[in-house]
Formats: structure tokens, C-alpha cells, sequence
């Protein structure tokens, strides 16, 4: 797996900015804490180097990259502390091209068509778009990717919790860089557990977990059509008969037949499976992956490995 795709599972990339060095392993813990594994340590403060080598060292599960790299010197520092990838607010061939000669993942920011065309000459499908918000945000990016159609961008720059599940819904868009989990006050006073509840609601939106529908394991058809007929009568959800079940509204899925899990099976919808499947496993999930369900390419359902509570569970793509 590449950088950009695990970036891209990934979703968000927090982007820091750190005074001091030692803050930068409890912050990053703070990230990990709240399901991010993921930061952008920039080099506007000279303690970037120093806080780069901290977290490669002491937590390197983290996908750790290095933001604000401005020459070809910024490069060599970040990447022999630890950096694993290089961001630019700007396009400087001569840094892309060291980074592309050493293999050494790039992210140049680009803002304009001028830009993308050079990023395209020197090689690249995935660039910053920066500053995002303020050069017109999502539409601009679409407006881009219909002559552009092999570029991928990961926008910076005015993401917020209001805008980023939108931001993301573009498939061209392979994550989001924010620092609205990361505010520099909470930093400042070493607020590790604010940036942690911070972090955990910014994934929580960018995933958008809510209920599907629950499946309930009847013996027969007859048993599953008289079940649904007296949930239909507690809650007035119209009943639609299918091959394998009854559906009851969109809220309850009775099986004609015992099918997955002891007492059936609980559908989570997601924004993205990919994504969601990534950040479960990071907390020790497994998945069932014969139970893959794809349409067009891309996954559409899948189940966990293990029941909870005598439920089998699966994704569901939204």
C-alpha cells in the first residue's frame, strides 16, 4: 500500500504546528488516542525537526509526514528525522524532483489549472490543494478534475467539521488537511485530552456511522411474515415481502431463513467503507472478507468477523 493510500484511508491529516518538541509525542499519542493515526508536522517553527525524530522514534505506528517544506534542505532534514512524505504550500519543481528521484511520497500545493499541468509534467497524480477554501473551495476542485481527470487532490486550508464530509463525498479528493482537532491553544496548554475528544468527533463525522436496519433470524417464511406484521402494527412501517425476507420500513430486515449471527444481523451505513473498515481495524476489528459485497468496482457491504451481542455485523455503504 502506498503513502497516498494510506492517507487516503486515513481520510483526515491533522496538519501541526509545534513550539516545542516535547509536545510532539503526547499530541500525536492525543491523535492516536482519538483513532488517528496521522499528523502533518510543519516546518514553521524551528522545533519541527527535533519534534519530527520524537514521533518517528516513540510512535511509529503514525503516518507522519512534514508540512511547509520549502527547499531541498527541508526535504533531507525531515525525511533523515523520520518523515515519511513531503508537503509544500506551493509548486517548486526542484523540490519535487529530488523528492520523485529518491522516492520520497510529494504533496506540492497547487491552486490553479498552471499548476496541476506542472504537477502532471513532473510526474504527479495527487497534489495539495492550498489554500483551499479561499480559492474557492470544492467547486473549483471539480471545475479542475473534468479537464484533469488523472489528478487527485488533498485539500488544505479552511477544512472544517462543517465542510469536510462534503469535501470528501468528491472521489477525486483522497483526504482532507485540518487542524480545527489540533487548535493551538489547546496545545499551548497541553490539552491532550481536548485534542483527543476533538479528534474522536472529527472522525466520527468524516465516517457518519448511524443505523441501518436490523436483520432478525426467523425459522420459516411464516414466522418472518407474522413477525413483521405485528412490528408493522407497533410501528406502522409499511411491509415490503421479498425472496429471503421481510422488510418492515427501512428499519427492521426479518429473515425467512436463520442466516448470519445467532439472533440475526445489525447494518451500520457509512460515508466510506474503505475508510471505515481502516479506522475499525486500527482498534482491533477484524472483518470477514469472503463477506465482501462489491458493485462497480468498489465495496459496498462487508461483514465483521466476530458477533456482538448474538448479532452478526456489516457495513453498509450509504
Amino acid at each position: 500500500m502506498d503513502m497516498f493510500e494510506k492517507l487516503s484511508l486515513a481520510g483526515l491529516v491533522p496538519v501541526i504546528k509545534v513550539e516545542d518538541a516535547a509536545d510532539a509525542v503526547p499530541l500525536c499519542k492525543a491523535l492516536c488516542d482519538g483513532g488517528l493515526p496521522v499528523a502533518e508536522i510543519t516546518f514553521r517553527s524551528a522545533a519541527a525537526e527535533q519534534a519530527i525524530k520524537n514521533v518517528h522514534a516513540e510512535l511509529p505506528q503514525v503516518i507522519l509526514g512534514a508540512g511547509t517544506v520549502l527547499n531541498i534542505e527541508q526535504v533531507q532534514r525531515a525525511v533523515d528525522a523520520g518523515a515519511t512524505y513531503i508537503v509544500s504550500p506551493g509548486l517548486n519543481p526542484e523540490v519535487v524532483r529530488y523528492c520523485t528521484n529518491h522516492n520520497i511520497p510529494v504533496l506540492p500545493g497547487c491552486a490553479n489549472p498552471s499548476d496541476v499541468e506542472v504537477a502532471i509534467s513532473l510526474g504527479l497524480q495527487t497534489v495539495k490543494f492550498f489554500p483551499a477554501e479561499a480559492l474557492g473551495g470544492l467547486p473549483l476542485i471539480k471545475a479542475m478534475s473534468a479537464p484533469y481527470g488523472m489528478m487527485r487532490f488533498l485539500p488544505t486550508g479552511g477544512i472544517s467539521e462543517k465542510n469536510v464530509v462534503e469535501y470528501l463525498s468528491f472521489p477525486k479528493i483522497v483526504a482532507c488537511g485540518g487542524s480545527w482537532m489540533v487548535p493551538g491553544d489547546a496545545i499551548a496548554a497541553k490539552d491532550w485530552a481536548r485534542i483527543t475528544e476533538l479528534t474522536k468527533n472529527a472522525v466520527k463525522t468524516m465516517l457518519g456511522f448511524e443505523l441501518g436496519h436490523i436483520g432478525i433470524n426467523c425459522e420459516n417464511a411464516e414466522k418472518a411474515e407474522a413477525d413483521a406484521k405485528a412490528l408493522c402494527a407497533i410501528c406502522g412501517f409499511p411491509i415490503k415481502d421479498g425472496n429471503s425476507s421481510v422488510l418492515v420500513g427501512s428499519a427492521f430486515e426479518l429473515m425467512k431463513k436463520v442466516g448470519r449471527g445467532t439472533n440475526g444481523h445489525i447494518a451500520v451505513k457509512t460515508n466510506s467503507i474503505a475508510r471505515a473498515k481502516w479506522h475499525l481495524e486500527q482498534q482491533g476489528f477484524e472483518f470477514d472478507e469472503s463477506s465482501a459485497a462489491v458493485k462497480n468496482g468498489k465495496m459496498v457491504a462487508i461483514y465483521l468477523k466476530n458477533e456482538i451481542a448474538g448479532f452478526a455485523i456489516h457495513l453498509l455503504q450509504k
